[in-house]
Order: structure tokens, then sequence, then C-alpha cells
């Protein structure tokens, strides 16, 4: 099904040479990954997110905390890229694109996985577990065969980190962290650069990474909004598509869009 990119959209992606991708959660629920607004469902249904995801969390009950990840990074894992995360891939191969970039708040490497090569994670990586007492990096084994609709386990023991024996924790950015230094300064020089900002699939609520829209403007570039939700965000853009990403960045690849 064919579906009309709004003209205004179109005439600033043509013009844009620099753009910047700015994705959350909403991009990755069309993978089927839940939002942290969503209830777990099964085992989890039991437990708010917000509450397992944070440090005070992991050092009170570690097996429960390392169980819940492991269960996502699984999920995860199966998880394929939708049609939205494989046409940010082409779109940054258009001949008058000098560079797209993405900076995400999702941890699940489907941007990568659909082909992207300029990432940068705001929350970290699923993916990249590390040592909760010396940071140390830790590599876990692969999920191999596992069935995603396997129960789950309430408690799972972390693995022990090889350099000073601490539990091993998520490589992501739990609630009440900083964000990682490079990476926010990697972001907020991209956004200031940017010709056109695509926010795409987050609500613009958590800081400080909602500021990111901002820098762009700030500095005489656009901001588009492409997210269902008319709340999301649309306060601070200059354009706005209620469309999902999986429906509408695919139609930014069309002829009509990219002279």
């Amino acid at each position: 099904m064919s579906i009309d990119v709004p003209a205004p959209l179109l005439e600033a992606l043509r013009s844009a040479r620099r753009i910047v991708a700015f994705t959350g959660a909403g991009m990755s629920a069309e993978s089927g990954i839940p939002t942290f607004r969503d209830r777990g469902t099964g085992l989890w249904s039991r437990f708010d997110p917000q509450t397992l995801a944070t440090p005070e969390a992991f050092m009170r009950d570690p097996e429960m905390v390392w169980a819940w990840y492991e269960w996502r990074r699984r999920k995860v894992a199966h998880a394929r890229p939708n049609a939205g995360h494989e046409a940010l891939a082409q779109l940054a191969a258009a001949p008058q694109v000098e560079r797209l970039s993405i900076v995400t708040q999702n941890v699940d490497n489907l941007h990568e996985r659909a082909g992207s090569a300029s990432v940068v994670h705001l929350h970290g990586s699923i993916f990249s577990p590390r040592c909760f007492d010396c940071s140390a990096p830790f590599t876990l084994q692969s999920v191999g065969d596992f069935d995603p609709q396997q129960p789950p386990v309430e408690r799972l023991a972390p693995p022990r980190c090889p350099h000073c024996g601490g539990p091993i924790r998520p490589g992501v950015v739990w609630f009440g962290e900083m964000l990682p230094e490079q990476a926010w300064t990697e972001a907020l020089q991209l956004a200031a650069e940017a010709d056109l900002m695509l926010v795409i699939g987050t609500s613009g609520l958590v800081q400080p990474a909602a500021s990111l829209p901002a820098a762009t403007r700030a500095e005489g570039g656009r901001v588009a909004v492409i997210n269902p939700d008319p709340d999301a965000h649309a306060h601070a853009s200059d354009l706005y598509w209620p469309v999902t990403a999986a429906t509408g960045l695919p139609a930014l690849l069309t002829p009509a869009a990219s002279h």
C-alpha cells in the first residue's frame, strides 16, 4: 500500500544533507519488542519494569534483575528489524545525503542488524554487559537455539567478572544513571550539525535526550516528528507526521523523495 509523504517533509528531506534519526521504543515495538510502558507477560506481568531497571534493584536482588534482563536479551535477539529500520539504512545511501546518523534510546541493536553503520547508543546495549564493580566488559554466550516462547525463570545468578569477581550487570543505562558521556557528546554534536532531525517513535519525555531536537533547531535545522501519538514531541517540531516508522519511513525512499 502506497502512502503519501507530507509535502513539507518531502521538501525538507530533499534539501537535507546531514540527517539525524532520533529513535525510541516505538520503533522497536513494531518488531515485537514491548516498551517500558507495556506490562510484561506471564511471569513478569507481576512486576513494574521501572522497579527492576535501577542500580538499587540490582544491588537488592541481582538474581531477579539478571533473570529479567536475560529473558529480555533472548527475546530481543530473536526479534527482526522492521521496514522502518531497513528504510533508514537505505536512506543513508541516497545520493543527496552526505551523512545520516542514528541516535537511539533503544538497546536492541536492531539498527545495526538492519545495516545502519553510524549508530549512537544513548542508553547502551543489552548485548554489551559489564562488571557492576569494575566496569570491565563481559562477553555473554550466544542465545543459540533458545526458544523465545520458553517460559522465563524468576531468578538467575549473574555471571562473575573474570577480573575482579564482581557480578555482571546489563550494559544498559538504568533509571537514575547518567548517559554515557562520549555518546551524549557525540549525539549533541550530530544534532547541532543536522539540517534535518527525524524524531521517530519516542515520546520526547526522557531527559536529557529529549533536548536533542532543540539543539537541531537552535542551529537552524528542522525537526520532523514521525509518530502516531499526537502528544509525542509535536510541540517541539517543525513538521509532524502521524504514522508509524514501519509504515512511513519506507515512503521516504520513493523517487519523489530522493531528488
